[in-house]
């Protein structure tokens, strides 16, 4: 299994992280299979999507709709944070993603990355685990 850390800016940041998990693919030495990608956290998110400044304010604004930065959660009252909408937004994404390999490559589509966006209120070190079977 490989680990890797990203450092995010939090509040929606989208981060593609495809080529370190071509990386994790590489080392591995599977020709056939599939990786198996985990982010560790309740306030980010893992996707595949095109990597593209229009899609992702797009992404934001949808999400922003579904789950506003600024209501009151319970999760604020029990907790004293903000991050509410963060937990949300994580929940309803996912912080796993399975890609299957055929000889040693990631079977990603021509625009197809892949995205970790971190929601929670401030930035973070974000810990991705990256399995390969």
């Amino acid at each position: 299994m490989e680990r890797f850390i990203v450092k995010t800016k939090g509040r929606g940041d989208f981060i593609n992280i495809t080529d370190k998990v071509i990386s994790a693919v590489e080392k591995s030495g599977i020709k056939n299979g599939a990786a198996i990608i985990f982010i560790c956290g309740s306030t980010a998110a893992l996707t595949t999507m095109e990597y593209e400044k229009g899609l992702i304010e797009d992404m934001r604004e949808f999400l922003e709709k579904i789950a506003p930065e600024n209501a009151d959660y319970k999760h604020h009252q029990r907790w004293g944070d903000r991050n509410g909408a963060a937990h949300i937004k994580s929940a309803l994404i996912g912080t796993d993603l399975a890609v299957p390999i055929k000889n040693r490559e990631l079977q990603l589509g021509t625009w197809q990355q892949i995205i970790l966006i971190d929601f929670d209120e401030r930035p973070r070190e974000r810990e991705i685990l990256v399995k390969v079977i």
